[in-house]
C-alpha cells in the first residue's frame, strides 16, 4: 500500500486503454472529492467509526464522528492488563463489521443497511468489477482487512486488521480514505481473503508476561487449537537459552473480525433492498 499522490494517480485511472478503463471504472468521489471530504482517524482503534462517518456522508447522512463512534461501540486495546487479558482485548479490538453494520443503522436512525460479503474462505469473484457494479448503483463499499498479509518486502509487518472506505475503482487499482491511498487488485485480494487471527509482537508478549501468568485459562476452541499457551512458552524458552539462535518474531491469536467487504445503502432504496437480498459470493 502506498500514499496517494495526485498525479500519478490520474495517470494510472486514465492510462492505457480508456476503453477498458471505462469497464471497470466507478467511483462515489473523484480523488480531488475524497482529498476534501475524507474524514481522518477520530480515535484510537476507530478506523470502522471513521469509514461509517464517510459511509453516511456519502449517501447524504450527516453524523457527528462522537456519535457514530459511540454507535459502532469502538473497542480499545487494554495494554495495562497482564497478559492474558491483553490478548483478549487486542482479539477484539476496534470493530467488526457487524458493528459497522450497526453503527451505521443506529447513527442514520434507520435510514442506512449494510450487508457484508466474506471473502474468506475464496470467492469466485473479479473483485474490480463486483465493486465497480456496486457503486455505480450507488453503493458505498468498506473493506475489512487483515494488514498483517501481502507487506512489501523491508517494511515492518502491521500490528492490527483495517477498515477502510473504499471510494472507487479502476483496472487494478482501488482507491480507499483513511489514509489516501491506492492498492493493486491482487494486494486487496490477499487482505480481504484472511483467516481471523492476528500477529501479536514478540516485546507486546514478553514484556507482560508475568511468573504467575496463566495461560491455560484461554478455554475457547480457537485459542486452543492455535495453541496461544504454547506459542508463549516457546517464546520464553528462546529467552532463556544462552546461546543465539533465530527468535519468534510474533505469536499468532484469534481475531474476531472477518475479511471482507461491507457494502452500505439506503434502506428503503431499491438498491438498499437489491443488496440486503443479494446471495453470498460463490465459494472457489
Amino acid at each position: 500500500m502506498v500514499s496517494l499522490q495526485m498525479d500519478p494517480l490520474c495517470k494510472q485511472v486514465h492510462g492505457g486503454d480508456e476503453e477498458e478503463a471505462g469497464a471497470d471504472e466507478a467511483m462515489l468521489w473523484s480523488i480531488q472529492e475524497a482529498v476534501e471530504r475524507q474524514t481522518l482517524q477520530i480515535g484510537v482503534s476507530a478506523c470502522g467509526a471513521t469509514a461509517v462517518v464517510d459511509v453516511l456522508k456519502a449517501l447524504g447522512v450527516d453524523v457527528a464522528p462522537e456519535e457514530a463512534d459511540r454507535c459502532v461501540k469502538t473497542r480499545l486495546r487494554r495494554n495495562e492488563s497482564p497478559l492474558p487479558d491483553y490478548l483478549l482485548s487486542r482479539s477484539e479490538a476496534g470493530a467488526t463489521h457487524a458493528q459497522l453494520i450497526q453503527g451505521a443503522e443506529e447513527a442514520s436512525k434507520g435510514e442506512v443497511a449494510g450487508r457484508f460479503f466474506h471473502l474468506h474462505p475464496g470467492r469466485l469473484v473479479r473483485l474490480v468489477p463486483w465493486l465497480a457494479r456496486w457503486i455505480r448503483n450507488g453503493a458505498v463499499p468498506v473493506a475489512t482487512m487483515n494488514m498483517q498479509l501481502a507487506v512489501p518486502d523491508g517494511e515492518e509487518v502491521p500490528d492490527a486488521w483495517h477498515h477502510q472506505l473504499i471510494f472507487g475503482v479502476a483496472p487494478n487499482a482501488i482507491f480507499m480514505t483513511n489514509p489516501l491511498d491506492v492498492v493493486s487488485e491482487e494486494e486487496l485480494h490477499q487482505r480481504l481473503s484472511s483467516e481471523s487471527v492476528l500477529l501479536i509482537r514478540r516485546e507486546d508478549v514478553l514484556q507482560r508476561l508475568t511468573p504467575e501468568c496463566c495461560l491455560s485459562s484461554f478455554s475457547d476452541p480457537h485459542w486452543k487449537a492455535l495453541d496461544v499457551e504454547g506459542q508463549v512458552r516457546q517464546m520464553t524458552l528462546e529467552e532463556e537459552r544462552e546461546e543465539g539462535g533465530k527468535l519468534t518474531t510474533h505469536i499468532t491469536i484469534p481475531a474476531a473480525y472477518s475479511s471482507g467487504v461491507t457494502l452500505f445503502a439506503l434502506r428503503q432504496s431499491d438498491l438498499g433492498r437489491e443488496l440486503l437480498s443479494a446471495p453470498e459470493l460463490p465459494l472457489l
